[in-house]
């Protein structure tokens, strides 16, 4: 376990020194004996149907609803491209239909089976799908697409999944004429391939990016594995309490939210396990016994752990406030990994290292008596001193320089199309690339009606009545409800097409408007919406945790306004980047909520470690000037390397072929760098220096040089 006292006599204290550790471990393992299986059914309860991406009470999301109480379910729709640089010849053309023929088959004949037995199925006309009238061919010659429909799949993701590869299959290029499969139902197949592939490579590339971290950060062959063992744990028990949460409450997880997860587990689980382990080192070289410096590592930084956390599940929480499905889900998922992560780094964590004994920090054993070397420190301490030189050209130098920084939002690009989704594009997007330059005044995919039957024909002669609408066409019917396939005349997702949206919504009372491009309106809407609850929620929420933990008012104003200055910051460089730089055609509108969120919660956890210490050197009697460059000193190091740590899981979503994952991961990995190397290291230490004891306002630090003759335990480091 560890070294010990030779030749001591067996006493209820040494046995509760054994008995303790291995106690933790025993239940742990027995946790994850019963957390395994559970962990690796939570793909069986996610959801990545279109509804579960869309607002809760928006008109799209009712159709979308409706449309499965239809007979045959959901439509999976799919638009065939062809298109031939020059134009396309008549034996083009002839080549062209025969292959619809092939994947098609005359109006009203069955599937072949039920949607369960056709995710095997290889032959297109297996799904029965119907040729939705004939095929259309651009102004310039060079490009004939044919609208193919079929409701045989329903909602099976597999039966879609084979429809659409079975179609791919027929439908192939032919003497230097291209064939690209597009539509709804090519898209959603595309995505859902994409996002079936996250939970692996995210776990994968985010483990092996902290395994390096933690290598370089404790240079020892033994020690790096610990915390990637114990924080493994972690998150395998996060995902069998959020298969257990969703079976009970039925709250929508996502891949999405799903992977988000599995960077806040590793991410903000090897953060914790950074400073209980730099902690535990420091208490090693004053403490004989393994066990007596864990209990005493934990009691100095245990509060703040619980404090950090505490705000990013509380900023998480605030989440559930929001009314797109996806990020309400978000909230309560995010959350769960976070309390696991913490819970495996204050329990196993502490458990196995009582256990290994100082020998797990070889080479670099951190012996009793001994003291730590000083560089790191000394480094924090330079960069301390050079803020209190000048420390209000310091603080105004950084607040003109993250300001002019975040100037770089207003460069951000705008909502983006469905087929920009994507850093490599499939052959969905492709298609609808090419129909959107060889029809830039018509629509490839239909807005989709829902109207009760008794008004159907009503609604119709209406619909076709709009400005802005090309045609309409009545369609299933079943549950009361029919529906109607209305084209406008703009291309998707256009301001004409916007337009007509809005028109039929005002001039169809009683019906229900959606559809892609309907979807994506009111995603814009409902995340403006969105914005303006949580935001002041998460603000609310972490500034009430930070203001009972350090009892001040003015030091938890000085944190979040740095947090949120960073937020700005960030979306800034990502304005200078995303489009002149990466060429991405639009930024997620989600992404503005979700960045704040985490910056926020996870940026003030450094603010949290630095400030508290700051707080217990007051405590001590030191002034406010020693005080903050004693506790940069004396947190600068591990904060560096938690910042560094955390920074660097974020980033490998930028690794993953979807823009929205490759934007949120840049902008968190970006602020988290700054938040942790200028405003963590100057601004807020110059803002300490400036404000003196009005940094403790109203409390009682503010009042009197020094208070509490017991000093509080230390939070990380020594410093002493």
């Amino acid at each position: 376990m560890g070294s010990g006292t030779p030749g001591a006599t067996r006493t209820p204290t040494t046995v509760r020194r054994k008995a303790v550790p291995w106690g933790v471990l025993a239940l742990w393992l027995i946790v994850l004996a019963v957390a395994g299986s559970f962990a690796g059914r939570l793909g069986d309860v996610q959801r990545d149907q279109t509804a579960d991406y869309l607002p809760a009470g928006a008109d799209s999301t009712q159709v979308a609803k409706l449309q499965d109480r239809l007979p045959g379910g959901e439509i999976t729709g799919l638009v065939l491209v062809y298109h031939r640089d020059g134009g396309l010849s008549a034996a083009d053309r002839a080549t062209a239909a025969r292959q619809v023929d092939a994947v098609t088959v005359p109006p009203g004949t069955p599937a072949a089976q039920p949607a369960a037995g056709l995710g095997a199925a290889t032959d297109p006309k297996a799904f029965a799908a119907v040729r939705n009238g004939p095929g259309v061919t651009s102004q310039d010659g060079a490009t004939l697409m044919y609208a193919v429909s079929t409701a045989a799949p329903g909602k099976d993701d597999d039966a879609k999944k084979a429809f659409v590869e079975a179609v791919r299959d027929r439908a192939a290029d032919t003497d230097g004429m291209s064939v690209k499969v597009g539509g709804d139902g090519a898209l959603a197949v595309d995505a859902r391939g994409v996002f079936g592939s996250l939970d692996g490579t995210l776990m994968l590339a985010t483990g092996l990016v902290v395994a390096l971290l933690l290598i370089l950060t404790y240079r020892s062959p033994v020690l790096w594995l610990v915390p990637l063992l114990v924080v493994g744990a972690g998150a395998v028990s996060a995902r069998a309490a959020v298969y257990g949460l969703a079976s009970w409450t039925g709250i929508t997880v996502t891949s999405q939210s799903a992977g988000i997860m599995t960077v806040l587990v590793f991410g903000a689980g090897t953060d914790y396990a950074l400073l209980l382990v730099a902690r535990y080192r420091d208490e090693l070289r004053r403490t004989p016994l393994p066990y007596d410096a864990m209990r005493t590592a934990l009691r100095g930084c245990g509060p703040a752990l619980l404090a950090s956390s505490g705000t990013v599940v509380a900023g998480l929480v605030c989440l559930l406030a929001a009314d797109l499905n996806n990020i309400r889900g978000l909230g309560p998922v995010g959350a769960v990994g976070v309390v696991c992560a913490l819970v495996a780094m204050l329990t196993l964590l502490p458990a196995i290292l009582v256990l290994l004994g100082r020998r797990v920090f070889w080479p670099l054993i951190p012996a009793y008596g001994s003291e730590p070397k000083r560089r790191r420190r000394e480094l924090f301490a330079a960069m301390g001193g050079s803020a209190a030189k000048r420390p209000t050209a310091v603080l105004l130098t950084g607040v003109v320089l993250l300001g002019a920084l975040a100037l770089g939002a207003f460069n951000l690009p705008g909502v983006p199309k469905q087929e920009d989704s994507y850093t490599t594009e499939p052959d969905s997007t492709v298609a609808m690339t090419t129909l959107a330059t060889a029809f830039p005044d018509r629509s490839s995919r239909p807005i989709e009606v829902m109207t009760p039957t008794g008004r159907a024909d009503r609604t119709l002669a209406d619909a076709r009545a709009v400005d802005g609408v090309a045609s309409a066409a009545r369609g299933r019917s079943g549950a009361g409800w029919t529906e109607i396939a209305v084209t406008a005349k703009a291309a998707p997702e256009s301001a004409g097409e916007n337009a007509t949206i809005e028109r039929l919504r005002d001039r169809l009372p009683g019906a229900h408007v959606g559809g892609a491009s309907a979807q994506a309106l009111d995603l814009a809407d409902t995340n403006t919406h969105d914005r303006l609850v949580v935001i002041p929620l998460v603000l609310g929420c972490v500034l009430l945790v930070l203001a009972l933990l350090l009892r001040s008012l003015v030091a938890p104003l000085l944190l979040v306004a740095a947090v949120v200055l960073v937020w700005g910051a960030a979306m800034g460089i990502g304005g200078l980047v995303f489009g002149p730089v990466l060429g991405f055609a639009g930024l997620d509108p989600g992404l503005p909520l979700l960045t704040f969120v985490f910056l926020v919660a996870l940026g003030v956890d450094y603010g949290i470690f630095l400030m508290h210490r700051t707080r217990e050197e007051t405590l001590r009697g030191a002034g406010p000037r020693e005080a903050a460059l004693t506790a940069l000193r004396t947190t600068g190091g591990v904060i560096a390397s938690a910042g560094i740590v955390l920074a660097a899981t974020f980033a490998v979503l930028a690794s993953l072929p979807l823009v929205m994952f490759v934007e949120l991961g840049t902008i968190i990995a970006v602020g988290v760098l700054l938040d942790t190397f200028l405003v963590r290291t100057y601004l807020v230490t110059s803002a300490n220096l400036l404000l003196g004891r009005l940094v403790w306002w109203p409390g009682r630090l503010s009042r009197r040089p020094s208070a509490a003759a017991e000093p509080p335990p230390e939070l990380v480091g020594t410093g002493r």
